[in-house]
């Protein structure tokens, strides 16, 4: 696991005894620094890769590490920067590790750069539509939510009414790529399968097959659909996780059988 040094801004990849660290949570915008460019901003070359310390996506990073350090953290962990998206080898072990990392955090923020603190945007926030971020809500043990200029909102038990009005499970939350839909739910079912990019909606078909696999419940049969093709009919599984409105899947979250909102609250 590659960690940020919230006081150096190195860094540092741990394979044992990971250091207790904070987690972010965002949303991806148009300007987020990517590993390379990272290593290059905060390298003994840093001078010269200014351009890339005035993008949007470095000052969000510098913002977590500042309110960890408030916390007493030396580490943050942060996808865009702390994974080498360059290597599909690492790429396909974060996301499967990525739930059990967000699990094991001391604290996650939640960082919603479109909330500003008008009545009404947090509720509105696109945090609450994409895929990724549902396994970022009910993993750590903390969510702390803040605003665009990383004011506290409260956390996750403070907003839990506001909260349950935006949340859903798997249905109508988008990701940039089709697999992502399966893919981000991973760590809550705890499964582990390799990821095939380019499989598109089969991505979704894997999982529920692995889920009936290493589970006795039947409840993800039970999924409606506005059309049936002879294709659905046969397999018996859902291709889109849009669909899945009226089923009640049983997870278990820190220990305790969650069937839905709001009892994924620990």
């Amino acid at each position: 696991m590659r960690l940020i040094n919230t006081q150096t801004q190195e860094l540092t990849e741990f394979f044992h005894n990971v250091p207790p660290y904070a987690i972010l949570s965002h949303t991806w915008e148009k300007e987020e620094v990517t590993f390379q460019e990272y290593v290059l901003a905060t390298g003994p070359e840093a001078r010269r890769h200014t351009h890339i310390r005035r993008k949007a996506g470095f000052s969000k990073i510098i913002g977590a590490c500042q309110r960890a350090r408030h916390d007493g953290l030396k580490y943050l962990w942060c996808d865009t920067n702390c994974i080498d998206k360059s290597s599909s080898a690492e790429l396909s072990e974060a996301i499967n590790s990525m739930y059990a990392w967000y699990r094991d955090s001391v604290v996650c923020y939640a960082f919603l750069t479109d909330v500003d603190g008008s009545p009404g945007s947090f509720e509105k926030s696109r945090w609450f539509t994409r895929g990724w971020t549902l396994q970022e809500l009910i993993a750590p043990m903390k969510v702390v939510f803040f605003d665009a200029r990383w004011r506290v909102l409260g956390d996750r038990k403070d907003l839990a009414d506001a909260i349950s009005k935006r949340m859903s499970w798997a249905a109508d939350r988008q990701t940039s790529r089709q697999e992502d839909v399966a893919y981000s739910l991973l760590g809550i079912f705890e499964i582990n399968m390799p990821l095939l990019y380019g499989e598109g909606n089969n991505a979704f078909i894997r999982l529920q097959k692995e889920i009936i696999r290493l589970s006795d419940d039947q409840s993800i049969l039970c999924w409606t659909a506005g059309y049936v093709t002879d294709k659905l009919l046969i397999t018996l599984f859902c291709d889109k996780s849009r669909r899945i409105h009226n089923c009640s899947f049983n997870v278990y979250i820190h220990g305790r059988r969650c069937s839905g909102w709001p009892e994924l609250l620990p």
